[in-house]
């Protein structure tokens, strides 16, 4: 495959639908939720924002995008919320098997783990800032937002080269599928932040061998 977002969709194709995982703890305070560590699991609200996303993931192949494959294969980022959000998108999906993924992954924050925004700017100045904008800065011990791209983009190829004319569903993190997305739009790791992700919202990426990649944005059904 060519470098993702060229290409004008020849060849084989992939659908990526990429689920973010439900609220936890962490989501409502904005702390740095990365891989560090394995927790922490769903809240209650976050089990069912992750039943609704099933609910929407279902659809795909038939009232949403009827042009596309159903969801016939299921992947979960090693963390303990994206497995769960992984097993209740399962339930809606004729319980599909879950394979697990090292590289769908949250971003290694390092020390920033389980920090605020603010918690951050007056510990390290300046360092959140350059993390998000250059894309190549790492947080002290952790991952910069290009290596998490990286190991993202091998994901998108293996998928690529495993499920041709497949709906592959993704339960990962805001900053994988930001890589995912940022590189199907043809946008350098320091623009990546910009997208906004809810708790349990839904992306889906239809990504050709020679390059070309297409964005979904998935609503809601008139009979939701």
């Amino acid at each position: 495959m060519t470098s993702i977002g060229t290409g004008t969709g020849t060849g084989d194709w992939v659908t990526l639908a990429l689920v973010r995982h439900g609220e936890t703890p962490m989501t409502p305070t904005g702390a740095y939720s990365g891989s560090g560590v394995p927790g922490p699991p769903l809240t209650a609200y976050g089990r069912a924002q992750a039943a609704a996303a099933g609910r929407m993931l279902a659809r795909v192949g038939t009232v949403l995008f009827g042009d596309l494959p159903r969801p016939s294969v299921l992947i979960s980022s090693p963390m303990v919320r994206a497995q769960e959000t992984a097993q209740i998108l399962a339930d809606e999906l004729d319980d599909l098997p879950i394979g697990i993924d090292e590289r769908a992954r949250e971003c290694h924050f390092g020390q920033w783990e389980g920090l605020t925004e603010a918690d951050i700017d007056a510990r390290w100045p300046g360092e959140l800032d350059a993390w998000h904008v250059t894309g190549t800065t790492r947080p002290p011990g952790g991952e910069s937002i290009a290596e998490v791209g990286e190991r993202t983009g091998e994901l998108i190829a293996d998928l690529l080269g495993t499920h041709a004319g497949s709906t592959v569903a993704i339960a990962a993190h805001a900053v994988t599928i930001r890589s995912m997305v940022g590189q199907c739009l043809g946008a350098p790791p320091g623009g990546w932040w910009r997208l906004r992700l809810e708790a349990a919202s839904l992306s889906l990426l239809q990504i050709y061998t020679d390059g070309l990649a297409k964005v979904h944005v998935a609503g809601l059904p008139s009979d939701a």
